[in-house]
């Protein structure tokens, strides 16, 4: 049978990027348990959140009629209400925001959400217009680039490299260079960002807000790894929301990837936008991470681990795999890190490389080990940046024998391709 796919279909089904990193990832756990799985963004088993979460279905179980309608019930396509709730007096608290339920939206995942909503805002339109989602600073998040319906859905701005220390760099927005014509139709960050762990200064973020206003478009805040929950951040930084904003959050980072809860927060007209959509592609949410997170939020637990538990956890995480990196490379190997602020990555350039780093992937996948290559994240780039060869994403939430064994083997070969 010859099964002819449409041009979106085709697009869907494109064998790079995202595709590519689940599908490794995805064979590596199933049939290769010795590959050091340092391409992921899976979050870690951080033991005291296992416990709470531990706790709280030993909780709903007592519940029993509770229990059963979590299970067995659909929720209404924008979430469960007490979650929507809960949600919008702890954002409501943390921000300064007046946020009712009614800005709040629930989507199965983050992921799920940007579909959504990079699709309501940019594309073509009726009047034959096609408008873009501008990126004010690449690298930015693999898992945007190939979720337009149609084609050339992303315009990115490279972003300005300040070297921070002889193994260390930061980046920040060129808004010198940063143009937002009437073909954008807005404006998307992450914060941190995913990969590098960079976060946008409060400056820099209220500069893109004010920006975003005078062109009359959204500013989308991804806050998968942020204020305040799951709090993996590690500088200063605020937490922002206003009329033209829409801010995400997920469960995930928490420790919950698998009940892939999304959030959306933004003004009511997106919001039941999010909602029809919602209904039209799924009917309705996952209810399990609503059910275990609902209490948390309203008794402020949740802020309170996010602070406590997992930022800590994370920021020792951080320095440790640096100081790995620092002994695996020594001072001989040229190698910069980005600064780390947050999220769960170290951002390696490799200035000069001889080779691609996606070909850098390949032989560290032979290597049994799993990286991500920088190229997939400069995408809606007009034109071509060497530093986009130069990168690679390594997570260091893994234990730390394996982030050890492959920031070693990382080291090695970068050691071998300088050589050639």
């Amino acid at each position: 049978m010859n099964f002819n796919f449409s041009k979106f279909g085709q697009k869907l089904n494109q064998r790079d990027g995202i595709v590519e990193l689940m599908d490794d990832l995805g064979k590596a756990m199933s049939t290769h348990p010795d590959m050091r799985m340092l391409g992921g963004g899976n979050p870690a088993a951080i033991p005291a959140m296992q416990e709470v979460f531990r706790r709280r279905f030993d909780e709903m179980s007592q519940d029993t009629q509770a229990f059963d309608k979590m299970l067995v019930n659909y929720d209404g396509p924008a979430g469960n209400p007490r979650f929507l709730s809960a949600v919008a007096e702890c954002l409501s608290r943390e921000t300064g925001a007046a946020l009712r339920q009614q800005n709040i939206a629930v989507t199965s995942g983050g992921q799920t959400a940007f579909f959504f909503l990079f699709n309501l805002l940019a594309g073509e339109f009726a009047d034959g217009s096609h408008k873009k989602i501008l990126l004010p600073l690449a690298p930015e998040y693999i898992g945007y680039a190939n979720q337009g319906i149609g084609t050339d859905l992303f315009i990115a701005q490279p972003a300005l490299i300040e070297e921070t220390g002889p193994h260390e760099f930061k980046y920040h927005v060129d808004f010198d260079n940063l143009q937002i014509g009437d073909d954008i139709a807005a404006i998307c960050v992450s914060r941190p960002t995913n990969p590098s762990g960079n976060v946008l200064t409060d400056a820099e973020l209220g500069r893109l807000s004010e920006l975003a206003k005078a062109h009359d478009i959204p500013l989308i805040i991804d806050n998968a790894y942020g204020n305040p929950f799951p709090g993996a951040i590690f500088t200063e930084a605020s937490p922002l929301w206003d009329e033209h904003i829409i801010l995400t959050l997920s469960l995930s980072k928490l420790g919950l990837p698998g009940t892939r809860t999304g959030i959306v927060v933004a003004n009511e007209k997106v919001i039941e936008a999010i909602c029809a959509a919602t209904a039209v592609i799924g009917l309705a949410n996952n209810n399990i991470g609503q059910a275990i997170t609902a209490p948390m939020l309203e008794s402020g637990e949740l802020i309170a681990l996010s602070r406590d538990v997992v930022r800590p956890y994370y920021r020792e995480r951080s320095e440790r795999a640096r100081r790995i990196a620092a002994e695996a490379f020594g001072d001989s190997t040229p190698y910069r890190i980005h600064v780390g602020e947050g999220a769960f990555f170290l951002w390696f350039w490799f200035e000069g490389l001889p080779i691609t780093t996606r070909e850098l992937y390949r032989r560290l996948k032979a290597r049994d080990v799993l990286v991500v290559p920088g190229e997939y994240f400069f995408y809606g780039l007009e034109n071509q940046w060497k530093h986009s060869e130069e990168c690679i994403r390594v997570t260091f939430s893994q234990p730390e024998p394996v982030v050890r064994e492959g920031l070693e083997i990382i080291a090695d070969e970068v050691r071998r391709c300088y050589a050639m």
